[in-house]
C-alpha cells in the first residue's frame, strides 16, 4: 500500500502571468507534493517578472541579479512552510539554453525549492550530493528529465 501523501495547502501568485498556461495549479500541486517528505506543507508559489526577482535576491542573498528560484523557508516542522519565488524570464532563458520544455523546468525548480523548503542544501559538496540525488529520483519519478546527468 502506497503511504499517504502530506496535505499541501498551496497560494500560487502571478506577478508576471506570462507563463500562466504553463502552470495549471493541479500541475503545480503535483510536483510540489512528489518533493514533500513526510510533513504537511503551506507552500506560497509567486511567479515573478526581472525586477522583482532580482530586487529580493540583491535583498535577501546580497546577489544584485534574478536568479531562477529562491526559496524563503519559515518552518520544517510540524508544517513545512515557505515562499519560492520563481522569476518568469529567468526561468524562460535557462529552459530554451538548455532545450527543455518551459513546464520540465519550472517542475525542476519547484522540486528543487520544495526541498529547500524542507531544509535540504546544496552549499556543502555531501550535501550536494544527497540533494541532487533526491532531485533526480523525483523527477525522475514524475516522467521528467534528470538535470544533473551528464550528456
Amino acid at each position: 500500500m502506497a503511504a499517504a501523501r502530506p496535505e499541501l495547502s498551496l497560494s500560487l501568485q502571478f506577478a508576471d502571468p506570462a507563463h500562466r498556461a504553463e502552470l495549471p495549479r493541479h500541475k503545480v500541486r503535483r510536483w510540489i507534493r512528489a518533493a514533500l517528505e513526510e510533513l504537511p506543507a503551506e507552500i506560497t508559489v509567486r511567479i515573478v517578472g526581472e525586477e522583482e526577482g532580482r530586487s529580493l535576491n540583491r535583498e535577501f542573498r546580497g546577489k544584485d541579479y534574478a536568479t531562477n528560484v529562491l526559496t524563503f523557508d519559515y518552518a520544517h516542522e510540524p508544517v513545512v512552510a515557505a515562499d519560492l519565488v520563481l522569476c518568469a524570464p529567468v526561468v524562460a532563458r535557462e529552459a530554451a539554453e538548455m532545450k527543455l520544455p518551459l513546464a520540465d523546468h519550472y517542475a525542476h525548480l519547484l522540486v528543487h525549492g520544495t526541498l529547500h523548503a524542507q531544509g535540504f542544501d546544496h552549499e556543502q559538496d555531501d550535501e550536494a550530493e544527497v540533494m541532487e540525488a533526491r532531485e533526480t529520483e523525483i523527477l525522475l519519478g514524475l516522467g521528467l528529465h534528470d538535470p544533473y546527468a551528464k550528456d
